[in-house]
């Protein structure tokens, strides 16, 4: 299978060493179920966008810093390619910024939480009926966004959700699959982000996102099993 990388943010430089690009946390994530799997990347923050919807199997929008809402040309080009993906009823992946902007594009809403910042490891209800590793168990995936989809676009069904974020995973048709939460980070990386957007977060809610990488297990190679199940 070949999944197309849609990458939208940049690791900060002091990291890459350690932890590589996004398409590259991915690319382990998802080699390590299936060595099989090519991937080519498009850097569509910087403007690049496949050519067509057919030059790769699926395709897989990463995680940002950005906002869906913000006022970028990269942004609304990169909604016309999910709603031409839509339309031809192409596989697509939304992680984090990713599930939001499918959200937007496709008629759903997204906004900044009154909750404040997600953070760490966080535990989620999941509807799992529709993936081949069923097994009834809440979902915990690593997590950091403070935006949320407040709306899902018509059609989609709600997959995944927790008292913090209503609306963690979405599925559209046999072809849009979508989590909140970080499935390709590690606890190192979030830990990383943690300390380093710690002000930001605030010291309470930076502190529970800490504690939480050792008191619940990141199943970021459930979620890929999941991932790899829909796309097949």
């Amino acid at each position: 299978m070949h999944i197309g990388i849609l990458r939208t943010d940049s690791v900060r430089p002091e990291w890459v060493a350690e932890h590589g690009q996004y398409p590259d946390m991915f690319a382990r994530l998802l080699t390590e179920q299936d060595d099989t799997l090519r991937f080519t990347t498009w850097d569509v923050e910087a403007g690049e966008l496949p050519t067509a919807c057919d030059v790769a199997d699926a395709f897989l929008i990463t995680g940002s810093k950005s906002s869906v809402y913000d006022d970028k040309a990269w942004i609304r080009s990169l909604e016309d390619f999910v709603r031409a993906l839509h339309a031809t009823r192409s596989k697509l992946i939304g992680i984090c910024f990713g599930h939001q902007l499918i959200a937007q594009a496709l008629g759903g809403t997204v906004a900044k939480s009154n909750r404040g910042w997600g953070v760490g490891v966080n535990a989620y209800a999941v509807d799992d009926t529709l993936f081949k590793q069923a097994d009834g168990k809440d979902l915990c995936l690593l997590a950091s966004h403070q935006d949320q989809v407040m709306q899902m676009p018509p059609g989609a069904k709600k997959i995944a959700t927790n008292a913090h974020c209503e609306v963690a995973g979405m599925v559209l048709g046999e072809h849009i699959l979508t989590f909140q939460g970080h499935p390709e980070f590690t606890p190192d990386y979030a830990r990383a982000i943690l300390s380093f957007r710690h002000d930001m977060i605030g010291e309470e809610r930076a502190a529970e996102g800490l504690k939480s990488l050792v008191s619940r297990q990141h199943e970021g190679a459930r979620a890929a099993r999941w991932i790899l199940d829909f796309l097949r």
